[in-house]
């Protein structure tokens, strides 16, 4: 195995919150839950093969199921220019080791040596520089087909907790992608249907609202549909997530993307519960 070439930010062995997804005495970065008798583990990638797995698990959903068009130096695998900088969360099935869902983290640091994070190549961020020495972005989430109910994601999202909280962060950022595919058709009307509603109730304050660069051209589409948001995008807002503004245009990935923004503030109180074990959220000022 080949050890990452880039330094990670420590996943420390300090006592974990109650309630995260970690047992005590498990090894450093790793947990265990189950899913209906199935068992699952959630772990951090240590070595460049484990993180191979996970870009052949987003090959498998972004392209071979979802038919973007991505450039990539190993052929079956998804990679580009943020991977070596990013921490990779893995869900395995714990029965055969197959990787069944994984979430990359950009942390503030790594932000700063990769000159960028992601959203930035889609959206003006200025609005956020004062969130940035706390701000981690989410990406390239993804599930494999066969595991696609909440258990799966819920693990991943209570070892995401668990690791902002050690690490003394407490905001998240990422785009949030809308098929550009409805009813068998390429357009954007569903995605401009969806901004629509969420413009009127999960919109963030001016003080935090960026800008497009590739704009989806959402007054030339037909925003009147009924349409939910996709499953993912209904989870974020029930975590009290907020969106940050219009929808920018993914040629690549042939989606329209939501900036979306998450602080551990904002969660709920039962979903604070649930990943942190109490009521109360340690903020870094």
């Amino acid at each position: 195995m080949n050890d990452l070439p880039n330094p990670m930010l420590p996943l420390s062995p300090v006592s974990l919150p109650r309630g995260s997804l970690h047992r005590q005495g498990a090894s450093e970065g790793a947990a265990h839950t189950a899913l209906g008798g199935n068992g699952v583990e959630v772990v951090w990638a240590r070595h460049l093969d484990e993180v191979r797995q996970a870009q052949r698990l987003r090959y498998e959903v972004f392209v071979t199921e979802m038919g973007a068009r991505l450039k990539s130096p190993i052929e079956g695998h998804d990679i580009d220019i943020f991977d070596d900088f990013c921490e990779h969360l893995l869900v395995r099935d714990s029965g055969t080791g197959q990787v069944i869902g994984t979430y990359r983290v950009l942390t503030p640091e790594q932000a700063r040596r990769a000159g960028s994070t992601y959203s930035d190549t889609e959206f003006d961020l200025t609005r956020l520089r004062d969130l940035r020495p706390r701000m981690v972005e989410l990406g390239r989430s993804c599930v494999h087909a066969q595991y696609r109910h909440g258990g799966v994601i819920m693990a991943l999202w209570g070892a995401l907790a668990d690791f902002m909280v050690r690490n003394q962060l407490d905001t998240m950022v990422g785009c949030a992608s809308i098929p550009m595919l409805h009813n068998g058709l390429v357009c954007g009307n569903a995605a401009a249907s969806i901004w629509r509603k969420l413009r009127a109730t999960n919109l963030a304050s001016m003080e935090y609202q960026v800008f497009p660069r590739l704009a989806l051209p959402v007054e030339r589409l037909d925003a009147s549909l009924d349409i939910e948001p996709p499953a993912l995008i209904k989870g974020y807002l029930r975590l009290g997530a907020r969106v940050l503004g219009a929808p920018a245009w993914d040629p690549d990935f042939n989606t329209a993307d939501l900036p979306m923004l998450m602080r551990l503030v904002d969660l709920p109180l039962r979903y604070r519960r649930h990943f942190l074990g109490d009521g109360d959220v340690c903020m870094v000022r």
